[in-house]
């Protein structure tokens, strides 16, 4: 299973589908820029969503051919993905209950303290603390998804500040937002403007500078093309155990139990 780090698409993904023996799946379409060495890729997003990517120049027959090979596989994932979300239980929200950041799990402790009006969420030792008057869901909630966010917006830039100054095509910073993302944990437009998915706060730091750096390798090559995957290899030989490893906890980060976290 994959989940995508890729530049965004000016174009809307289009909508198929495909029949496998009795069983039907749909996938989107996503046209990338063309590149001689370019192929047909397939993903399988953690939230089942199946994403196949292709270069603009590739005919729909071609395409869909290549799905339909890989509609045994697709639609096994698919069923891993029902099967590990069946036992998959809402956050109740109340102490005891662990809490991701940085890669290592905290404990939640919720503490009803009559004389705090102001809800608090601070992180002491081993716990998270969520302490203040009248704990509705409602406010645990908001002032968790706070406090990761602004966990979020010191960690990544500080991170992109200390990449920056690794890379030869960087000068500063490059303008940033956090925006939610269920299928992707960043993305690259046109013009160099990166998104990360603030569930990425959850992740280990150095997940997080693979993260970042494939966003700025987007910066110069934006496609995947070889010379893409090579700048990879330079400033991060490792990166893909790195990705394998974040990818392999994608339920968990931005769909498991804390799927609702960063919800609209």
């Amino acid at each position: 299973m994959m989940t995508a780090v890729d530049a965004t698409q000016d174009e809307p993904p289009r909508v198929y589908q495909t029949r496998y023996g009795e069983r039907t799946f749909s996938y989107h379409l996503c046209y990338l820029p063309e590149h001689k060495k370019a192929t047909i890729r397939v993903h399988v997003h953690p939230n089942g969503m199946v994403q196949v990517d292709a270069p603009e120049s590739a005919p729909l027959p071609e395409i869909k051919a290549a799905v339909q090979r890989r509609a045994r596989w697709i639609l096994k994932h698919l069923d891993d993905i029902e099967e590990r979300n069946r036992y998959v239980q809402p956050r109740a929200w109340v102490s005891g209950e662990s809490m991701l950041y940085l890669g290592r799990r905290y404990v939640l402790k919720v503490i009803d303290d009559p004389s705090q009006r102001k809800v608090t969420c601070k992180l002491i030792g081993g716990q998270l603390r969520v302490q203040g008057k009248e704990l509705s869901t409602e406010r645990i909630q908001k002032a968790i998804r706070q406090w990761y966010r602004d966990r979020a917006v010191d960690v990544f830039q500080r991170r992109l500040m200390m990449m920056v100054e690794t890379l030869p095509w960087t000068k500063t910073v490059p303008d940033w937002r956090m925006i939610d993302m269920q299928t992707q944990w960043g993305s690259c437009s046109p013009e160099g403007a990166v998104l990360l998915n603030p569930h990425l706060i959850k992740a280990n730091t150095r997940a997080i500078d693979y993260v970042l750096l494939h966003e700025l390798c987007h910066l110069v090559e934006h496609n995947h093309s070889p010379r893409f995957y090579a700048l990879l290899d330079r400033f991060m030989p490792e990166w893909r155990s790195v990705k394998e490893r974040l990818d392999g906890q994608a339920e968990v980060i931005m769909v498991g139990v804390e799927k609702q976290l960063f919800g609209s």
